[in-house]
This record gives C-alpha cells, structure tokens and sequence, in this order.
C-alpha cells in the first residue's frame, strides 16, 4: 500500500521540491496550500491539495485522522513579516498547532519531519576555529530567526513526537526569489556588496534539502540536523561562479553599511501593497553576519544526509533554469 506524505507549505520555492522528491520516491503527496495559494506551477504534478486552517489544533486534528498521513514534512512558514509578532504566530504558533494535532490524534504518524533554519542558530565569529554545531548556543539575529528557535523549543516541549528538524542554511535553486535578486543584478553587468567586511557563506541546493527530508522520513535517528554542501564560501563566491557561468562582467562596488542602513529604514516605512520589504533593518544583521560555516557531519552519519551539490554544479543548473524559463 502506497505510503501518504502530507507537505505543509506546498507551493512555494522549498515546497515545491520536496514535492517532486517525494513523488520519486514512490509517495502519495498531500499537498497543504492556503485557498489563496498560487498552484500553477504545481500542474502535472500527482498531488492532492488539503488546505488545513494551522490557527486550530482540532482543525488539524480532523484532517490527520481523515487521511490517514504515515508521514508530515512541515515547510510552512513566512520569511518576511512587519513584527516579531507575525513571524511567531506563524512560524512558531502554527507549528505548535500542528505538532499538538499529530500527538493527539488518533492516526500515528510515523516520522514528523520539521523544516526550520540555520538562523534559529544565528551566526558566529569570522575568526571561529569550529564550525556551528547542531548543541551550538542558539544567537538568532534576525526575528525569523527567533520565531524558528521558538518553534523547535515548542516542538521539543511536545512528548513522544517522532520529530526529526532539519536547519538548512541559505537555500537556493530554481523558482527562489530572494538570491535570484543578486543574479539579477549579476545578468545586468551590477555586483554589489554592503561594506568591506570578509564573511564566509554557506550554501544548500534545493534539491539537496529536499532529498534530506524525504530521508529523514525512513531514519531510525531522531534529532536536529544543521544542513548545507559541506562547504565554506567567502562572500565572492556567489558572484564569481554566476559570473562565469554566466559570462559576465561586472561593476563591484561596496556601499557602506550606513547608507544601506538608512535605505532599509526607508523601505520599512513605505507602503508595499500590504506586503513585507525584502530588505529591513534586521534582514542586514543577517546579510552583514561574518560566518555562517556549519558542520553536517551528524546528518551525514544518521540520516543519511550526501549532498550532491556544490555551488558550482547546483548554480549551473540553476541558472539554465532561470534562462529557459525566461527570468533571467
């Protein structure tokens, strides 16, 4: 009998790649999306769509127990929010929700795998001999970040859930929107950078995250798993292997940190249409951090957890992706 998977935040960028992992694996795929949610991209795709309400623990509940789910990948969540309140309620308050909804009902569920983020660890000195561990001390910068580790903490306070979390670092590949901003730039012959300060990056492709997921559903080992390539990239990186791939040059240019300070603060007081700006003031402590380096040897030992990308091959196909489908 085919295995059911439900997939929360199911149509967007990370959604849509474990996804297409899971139905390669031979799983039946629930696929939970808002009434709102745009599916397009979701078409010729052999998924069901469920659109459970994440504010009601009983709501949840009914539909576990209606399907009948052997598994749950939890990938819903905002990256962008105008309070610390919103990100909490959602990211955090949501989990909480559906977490409770699994230990209650009366179908067991028998992996709960959550998506969350390398923020809810926060960043650590450029300097730092060690890499972020997962026993790491959490210093999130950001509020999403904060509302990550909140939801783990909740998470961690719920009994007898057969949770596994992963925390990928910055996730890129087709469909994103947030990096596609600097190759953008990169295709229009710009490559800029806030301050002069060196950084070293850490990088995961989609499809690496979405392969992790799926594994984590049949692993026998329980726990939090910090998630990237296995590699460390100085702030350059990004640029000098888009620019090669792309066969582009490009103007560098550093803009001091204060005049990209008081643009954020700009674009957080400006009406977006009822959207979150990309850039705000705490989005830069992020951008700004000095290392976010981390080690994935637990997952490579428990999942298991193999990336098959660098950000080389994981940009080349990225970024034919973006050329066929006419973004860039």
């Amino acid at each position: 009998m085919t295995q059911k998977v439900l997939i929360t935040g199911a149509s967007g960028f990370v959604g849509f790649h474990v996804i297409e992992a899971a139905l390669k694996a031979g799983l039946e795929v629930h696929a939970a999306v808002r009434a709102s949610s745009q599916v397009k991209h979701l078409e010729g795709l052999a998924v069901q769509y469920v659109s459970p309400d994440f504010r009601s623990e009983e709501a949840i509940r009914k539909l576990l127990e209606e399907h009948q789910y052997d598994y749950v990948i939890h990938g819903a969540g905002i990256t962008k929010a105008f309070s610390e309140e919103e990100y909490n309620a959602v990211n955090a308050g949501y989990t909480q929700n559906l977490a409770l909804a699994i230990k209650n009902a009366k179908a067991p569920i028998k992996r709960f795998v959550f998506i969350s983020s390398l923020a809810a660890l926060g960043p650590i000195a450029y300097e730092a001999q060690a890499p972020l561990l997962e026993e790491s001390a959490p210093q999130p910068v950001t509020a999403y970040g904060r509302s990550k580790l909140l939801a783990e903490k909740y998470l961690q306070q719920i009994e007898g859930l057969p949770l596994i979390t992963l925390r990928p670092t910055a996730v890129y590949g087709p469909r994103d929107k947030d990096i596609f901003i600097m190759f953008k730039m990169i295709a229009r012959g710009w490559e800029p950078y806030i301050g002069r300060k060196q950084q070293r990056f850490s990088f995961l492709y989609a499809k690496d995250l979405a392969k992790a997921a799926i594994s984590a559903l049949t692993s026998p080992c329980l726990g939090t798993y910090n998630l990237s390539d296995g590699n460390v990239y100085d702030r350059y990186a990004l640029a000098d292997i888009t620019k090669k791939l792309l066969k582009k040059n490009t103007l560098k240019f550093h803009v001091p940190y204060g005049i990209v300070e008081v643009i954020a603060g700009i674009l957080e007081k400006m009406p977006s249409g009822g959207k979150a700006p990309a850039l705000n003031k705490e989005k830069l402590n992020e951008l700004t951090a000095p290392n976010w380096n981390c080690s994935i040897e637990k997952g490579r030992n428990n999942l298991p957890y193999t990336p098959e990308y660098d950000l080389e091959k994981g940009l080349a196909e990225t970024l034919q992706w973006y050329k066929e489908n006419k973004w860039l």
